[in-house]
């Protein structure tokens, strides 16, 4: 019996994780070109990964199999895109 508690609440926790994802259609249609850095980390968290090249600083959040990626100049958006998002 502790042993079947102990796996439903491993699995719960797992089912919130997934279900706490911030990757989904709904945030990526609020980002918008010119929104500021902090209001799409307000919407999506913490990117996954930043770089920054000639004044571009590109973001992920995410993995190769599923992300949204944001560049940014100035600190605002100028282009977005997403992978496998739902």
């Amino acid at each position: 019996m502790v042993v079947y508690l102990r796996l439903v609440m491993v699995l719960f926790a797992l089912g919130m994780l997934i279900g706490c994802s911030k990757l989904t259609m709904e945030n990526y249609r609020k980002i918008k070109v010119g929104i500021e850095y902090a209001e799409v980390v307000k919407i999506l968290g913490k990117p996954d990964s930043c770089s920054e090249a000639l004044f571009v600083r590109s973001c992920v959040w995410g993995d190769e199999q599923k992300n949204i990626t944001v560049n940014f100049v100035n600190d605002k958006v100028m282009l977005f895109t997403s992978k496998n998002i739902n």
